[in-house]
């Protein structure tokens, strides 16, 4: 297969050489992942605690009129005018970003070594997501969780290059390799000349 030949020069000049330079590769890819996951939590920890003071400044107001924060939401939706229906919604709007984020945090921080990623995927917040990343630094694993997630990435991108890569090549190889010879014993040999038998001249 013409495919395949690019790979030949690379598997051909050292298959541990391959296989140390994949198990750096995944070794720091996926150790970042607890790393991203922390600064992760520390800005939605931010969020919260600003939804959380917007929140408290909305029931203050409430409770200085004589009303719950939900009755003053509703009252202010019922309003004609059109900025303080708003604001109403405003309200709502707080309270249902303060329980997100804050069931978001807790499922996060509570979650286990193995089920965090999940976890963390299940609860992100894109906009966050996209904020972390903005700002990310890389650092080097000195956790145990970070360590354990470096082998997992080693394991996983060895078993992808071999799996994927390295064993369907060397078949398609090998069954190239068997066509050819079968060619090579299969087809016929030369009929020998006759040229001198036919020639009338002799």
């Amino acid at each position: 297969m013409r495919w395949a030949r690019p790979f030949q020069s690379v598997l051909s000049a050292g298959d541990g050489l391959v296989d140390r330079l994949l198990c750096v590769v995944g070794a720091v890819l996926f150790s970042q992942l607890p790393e991203f996951i922390q600064q992760y939590l520390q800005r939605l920890g931010g969020h919260l605690d600003e939804a959380r003071r917007q929140l408290d400044q909305f029931r203050e107001v409430a409770a200085k009129s004589g009303l719950t924060l939900d009755q003053l939401a509703a009252r202010s939706q019922a309003n004609t005018e059109a900025t303080v229906a708003r604001l109403g919604q405003l309200m709502h709007d707080t309270v249902d970003r303060v329980d997100a984020l804050a069931t978001a945090d807790t499922a996060i921080r509570n979650a286990s070594i193995f089920t965090r990623p999940f976890v963390f995927l299940r609860h992100v917040d894109l906009s966050i997501a996209r904020s972390t990343w903005a700002i990310f630094r890389p650092a080097v694993p000195t956790t145990a969780e970070g360590m354990l997630y470096a082998a997992f990435g080693v394991l996983l991108i060895l078993a992808f290059y071999h799996g994927a890569v390295r064993y369907p090549v060397r078949r398609a190889w090998r069954r190239r390799a068997a066509r050819r010879a079968m060619a090579g014993r299969t087809s016929p040999a030369p009929a020998p000349s006759t040229a001198g038998e036919d020639d009338p001249a002799v």
